[in-house]
């Protein structure tokens, strides 16, 4: 089942003396927070809706007020907190992309219906994605058209080519 609510963020600190905080953006496109008038936040169990406004980045931070905050200590109490979307609200994906919270739990085989494991992570070191993958022997696979044969996120299901999974996955016994 796919989560109702992504992660866009995460407060890092107080910035300045006028209520802003400093967000730790979780998204491939900081900028996207412009466009939002509120986020949810993670309160015991439940998401509650803050405002969000004065919403600006710098050097792949996000800067912002969130529930009409205007002193350093309004904003200090809000550091840690978890700032999520609805699906209704995410950025739509390029068709064969998917959000990491999506894949992380579904199980892996390759093309000869062998289990590998569990998606466990999904790594972004730079050039390419690489997937960790958790089971009898644990690997990392890149995230390459050529190995990746399918990836369905309803069924919590990915498919590896089996012929060249052997050359570009790193296996640790």
């Amino acid at each position: 089942m796919l989560a109702k609510h992504l992660m866009v963020g995460v407060v890092a600190k107080a910035q300045g003396i006028l209520g802003e905080v400093k967000i730790k953006p979780l998204t491939d496109d900081p900028d996207r927070f412009a466009v939002l008038s509120e986020v949810l936040v993670k309160r015991g169990n439940a998401l509650e809706p803050v405002s969000l406004s004065f919403v600006r980045v710098h050097q792949g931070f996000v800067y912002a007020h969130l529930d009409g905050a205007t002193t350093r200590n309004q904003a200090e109490a809000q550091r840690g907190w978890e700032l999520y979307v609805d699906r209704q609200h995410a950025v739509r994906l390029p068709e064969d992309h998917h959000f990491i919270v999506d894949l992380v739990g579904c199980h892996v085989q390759d093309t000869q219906g062998r289990e590998l494991g569990t998606l466990t992570e999904v790594l972004q070191p730079g050039a390419n994605d690489v997937y960790v993958v958790k089971g009898q022997r644990n690997l990392m696979v890149p995230v390459l058209k050529r190995v990746i044969r399918s990836v369905d996120v309803d069924q919590r299901l990915i498919v590896l080519d089996a012929q060249v999974l052997p050359e570009v996955a790193v296996f640790e016994d």
